[in-house]
């Protein structure tokens, strides 16, 4: 099972391994302090598409293409993709003010593609 949380919520112990997404670590966080088991900067958007959302933030659905088109043939997505499909219970962390838009929205829309499309998805 996969969800999705806040980097900021209150860790807890149904959380499963907890993965950060984002390329940049959260300013004024301490590493440490938010139990974060595993940091797979590399599966965050690009810089390039990162600058380009930041300039284009009412076209969602433009930049959901892109980040999965960016990701889905990744190294750090397939390692993801592994773990996933090996641990009970994944939640990825997001640090994004928006909770029904950020890049773990994403990822989770792909993770979810990708198993079905292994033939293990329920």
């Amino acid at each position: 099972m996969i969800k999705i949380k806040w980097i900021y919520d209150k860790p807890d112990i149904h959380d499963g391994i907890r993965i950060l997404i984002e390329r940049k670590w959260p300013r004024g966080m301490r590493r440490s302090s938010q139990h974060v088991d595993i940091w797979l900067k590399r599966i965050g958007p690009s810089e390039e598409l990162h600058k380009w959302h930041l300039h284009n933030r009412e076209s969602w659905a433009e930049y959901e293409r892109r980040y999965r088109r960016e990701i889905v043939k990744s190294m750090p997505f397939k390692k993801l993709l592994d773990i996933v499909m090996n641990t009970d219970m994944v939640t990825l962390l997001f640090t994004n003010n928006d909770h029904d838009k950020n890049d773990a929205v994403v990822v989770w829309k792909a993770l979810q593609e990708a198993i079905v499309r292994s033939g293990k998805g329920e």
